[in-house]
């Protein structure tokens, strides 16, 4: 039986196109291409001679006995005052702040750009990898290698766009230096995995900067908003998270340029939602994650989700520290505000992706236990509803990635076509409301009791 990457996980539908398969094959047979559904995946170029097996091996997707608890343990289990919770991995502190210089141009409070730059001035590395434009309407954003911070802040700001790292990783193997990484869960775990089995990669990765991740997102999801604004024909560029002071900072716009220069904007409420929430244009492969916290990274840094942050157009992050280097960076940061903040609030922050990466994948899971084994136990809910729900998310998902991959690629016709589906998920949602109304009301009514009893 092969060990390939290709057959073990591309031909399973379950590749995410991270690269480093094709980055660190001996034999250099792999390169990533798009596939019909825009995204990611390597293929062969000439044929595998020796199946060596560590293209799966290095493969976050594939079968190789390490999960993200198992890595963690093995990166900072033993770090002085280190704590464990299920929903985020190991964690040495968690903060809530900005850094006023970086929030204009960042997605949230630009905490993370701040870091990158802080290492490099203060000469923890001396490169730093991370994602930015490319100005390219075939390839709008890529993994690129930064020396000064400046550079750095081209890449500000979030990418709801796939991106892969042959090119940056063959770089870190072929060129000395100590480099920070960022990258989405998977992607974190891909390294290290790689740095298990490479010396170089080992040593010149000195830092990873983890990003909470709710699910991936095609190029073709791209063109969808882009058609929802009102572009006609190619995308030249845009930029995900614009943000207006008329509106908190979870109702943040999309910026889209058109191949004729004109603008397009279009918010969160108008459509992007829609396509987001439902998992239209998501992999197949992030139905299987159950990493919420980048649990692989040094630093996951987030949106702070929480109501007295979000309204708040400019932006706020948080973060959850597992290196004692970075947490020192953050603690002597000049012109950042960042204040310790209980994980639970944390969690709380992202309670949405955690329960889809928990009790909606415990269900995946149940209904297909043809993948490789997850930390979560696969489970029927008793709740009718909740089951509803993933079926009909899974049913917009494979509609969308369908129709857009086979070429079909009307706005408007794809949403007449999801229509039945939405329309059932509305309809179930204010079920769910209606049924659990007087059980609220309850719970409301013995809160004020209790409390005037106590007064």
């Amino acid at each position: 039986m092969k060990s390939s990457v290709i057959a073990n996980v591309v031909e399973h539908d379950l590749c995410i196109g991270c690269g480093l398969c094709a980055a660190l094959c001996p034999q250099d047979v792999l390169s990533m291409q798009w596939n019909r559904y825009g995204e990611y995946n390597p293929v062969e170029m000439t044929p595998c001679t020796t199946e060596c097996g560590l293209c799966a091996k290095v493969c976050p997707f594939s079968d190789t006995g390490e999960n993200e608890d198992t890595i963690g343990e093995q990166l900072y289990g033993a770090v002085p005052g280190i704590r464990h919770r299920p929903e985020t991995g190991y964690y040495l502190a968690s903060y809530v702040g900005y850094s006023e210089e970086h929030r204009p141009t960042s997605a949230s409070g630009g905490m993370a750009t701040w870091l990158l730059e802080a290492l490099l001035t203060e000469g923890v590395v001396d490169h730093v990898i991370c994602v930015a434009p490319t100005g390219d309407p075939e390839r709008l954003f890529a993994y690129q290698v930064f020396d000064t911070p400046e550079d750095v802040r081209t890449g500000a700001g979030s990418a709801y766009y796939p991106v892969e790292m042959s090119g940056v990783i063959r770089h870190v193997l072929e060129t000395p230096g100590r480099y920070a990484v960022t990258g989405l869960p998977c992607f974190l775990k891909a390294i290290r995995l790689a740095q298990q089995r490479n010396k170089k990669l080992r040593e010149r990765i000195v830092v990873t900067v983890g990003l909470v991740c709710g699910q991936l997102k095609s190029r073709h999801f791209t063109e969808y908003i882009a058609a929802r604004a009102g572009v006609q024909g190619d995308v030249a560029g845009v930029r995900y998270r614009g943000k207006s002071p008329d509106h908190p900072a979870s109702n943040f716009y999309f910026s889209f340029t058109a191949a004729d220069g004109e603008e397009h904007k279009i918010f969160w409420s108008e459509g992007i939602a829609e396509a987001w929430t439902n998992r239209w244009f998501t992999p197949e492969a992030c139905n299987y994650c159950d990493d919420v916290f980048a649990e692989c990274a040094d630093v996951t840094c987030m949106d702070a989700w929480l109501p007295e942050y979000s309204r708040d157009s400019r932006g706020t992050n948080l973060l959850l520290v597992r290196s004692p280097a970075v947490r020192e960076v953050l603690e002597r940061g000049q012109g950042v505000r960042l204040d310790p903040i209980p994980v639970k609030r944390v969690i709380q922050s992202q309670a949405g992706v955690v329960a889809v990466k928990r009790r909606h994948l415990a269900y995946r899971l149940y209904l297909d236990r043809d993948v490789p084994e997850k930390r979560v136990v696969p489970e029927r809910p008793k709740n009718p509803l909740l089951r509803q729900e993933v079926v009909l998310k899974e049913r917009m998902r494979v509609l969308s990635r369908d129709r857009w991959g086979a070429g079909e690629r009307d706005a408007e016709h794809l949403r007449e076509a999801i229509g039945p589906d939405l329309w059932r998920l509305g309809a179930g949602r204010q079920i769910s409301k209606i049924i659990t109304f007087p059980v609220r009301t309850l719970r409301y009514i013995r809160r004020k009791v209790g409390g005037n009893n106590h007064g």
